[in-house]
Order: structure tokens, then C-alpha cells, then sequence
């Protein structure tokens, strides 16, 4: 069976790093898993690191380092330019942003998990349209504040080298739009709850 836990040397420059690295939940660790460690012992982003072992690149960062033949006290070596320092911090700014996209995206996860719940019938009608109001509320507040995230790196002007921050905030921006898009997903949802529940309470009245 294959170690959960490995250390091997890396070189860079006239440096030497050991890196000891632990799979996922007792799997083997990844190539990935590596390039992150490296990233943060030696500040070269990740799209910027090449890693060779043996006189080959290793690219499939979604392989196992021993697929590559890497165990336990290797040593390998790693090419690549850190980022400046103003670069550096346009990334932490992005990172922040980032945080903030989780903490936004975990309250629209609960406000769903909750409408799911209306919608299974967890709660006495007649107090779901109370219920389902204060959620759509909840769900433009998220819309809201995913709105501001995306005007706050709209104004984030990044030079053309800047390469690692520029990848970064593209694809933040198509995660926010993306959670943008469920939270209008959400709101009909809740509307469309609401105009059910109304009917009904019309019917029950005539």
C-alpha cells in the first residue's frame, strides 16, 4: 500500500526545502498537493512552477507523485519566478475577496436548504409566508453584497504581467456570477411558493 505521508527535497535556487505532505482522508498526496506547499515555502504561484524530476516536467497535477515514480526521500527540482511585491499584494486583497464570496455563498446555501424545507412542508402554512418572505429577503441581501464583491474587482486595475492575479480574478468573477445566477434561481423559487400558497388560501377562503 501506498504512504499517506511523504517528504522529499525540493531545489530551488541555490535553496533546498523538504516538503513533507499528507494525502486527503489517508489518500495518496498529489502533484497538486505538492505545488501548493511550494507555493507557500517559496512564493512562486503555482502557474509559474516547473517541476522536474528525473529530467522530466511533471504537468498532471491531478496524479499521484508515486505515478511519477516519487517516494519517500526524493528529490526533485523546481524552476519558476515569484511574484513581485506588488503583485503579491493585489493577490491578498483577492484572497479577502475570495473569503468573503465563501461566507456570501454558505448563507445562500442555507437560505435554499430552508426553502427545500418550506417545500417538503417542515412548517405550519400558515406561517410559511411569513417564513418565505424573511428567506427572499435573505436571498437579495446575498445578491447584494455578491453585487458589491463584483464592483469592488471591477475597480481593481491590474497591470498586464500581473498574470497570477489576473487568472485569479477571472475566475472569481465567473463564480460570483455564477451565485448571482442561483440566487435569482432561489428568488423564483420563493415567488413561486409564495403564489402556490396564496392560491390556496384563496380557494380555502371561497
Amino acid at each position: 500500500m501506498a504512504e499517506s505521508t511523504v517528504t522529499v527535497t525540493v531545489a530551488y535556487g541555490s535553496a533546498k526545502h523538504s516538503i513533507t505532505l499528507t494525502g486527503k482522508d489517508g489518500a495518496e498526496p498529489l502533484l497538486k498537493d505538492l505545488s501548493e506547499a511550494l507555493a507557500e515555502t517559496t512564493g512562486v504561484p503555482i502557474p509559474s512552477q516547473k517541476l522536474i524530476y528525473k529530467g522530466k516536467s511533471l504537468r498532471e497535477m491531478d496524479a499521484t507523485l508515486t505515478s511519477f515514480g516519487i517516494k519517500q526521500g526524493c528529490k526533485l527540482m523546481m524552476i519558476g519566478k515569484r511574484n513581485s511585491p506588488e503583485e503579491e499584494v493585489e493577490l491578498k486583497k483577492l484572497k479577502d475577496i475570495e473569503k468573503s464570496v465563501e461566507q456570501t455563498a454558505k448563507k445562500l446555501e442555507r437560505v435554499d436548504g430552508e426553502l427545500t424545507g418550506l417545500r417538503n412542508g417542515f412548517l405550519a402554512k400558515d406561517l410559511q409566508a411569513e417564513a418565505l418572505n424573511k428567506l427572499d429577503q435573505r436571498v437579495k441581501g446575498a445578491a447584494e453584497q455578491f453585487m458589491k464583491i463584483l464592483e469592488q474587482m471591477d475597480a481593481m486595475s491590474l497591470p498586464e504581467n500581473f498574470s497570477d492575479c489576473r487568472t485569479k480574478k477571472k475566475g472569481l468573477v465567473k463564480t460570483v456570477q455564477e451565485f448571482l445566477a442561483q440566487c435569482d434561481r432561489i428568488e423564483a423559487g420563493i415567488s413561486d411558493h409564495l403564489a402556490k400558497i396564496q392560491s390556496k388560501n384563496l380557494a380555502l377562503a371561497e
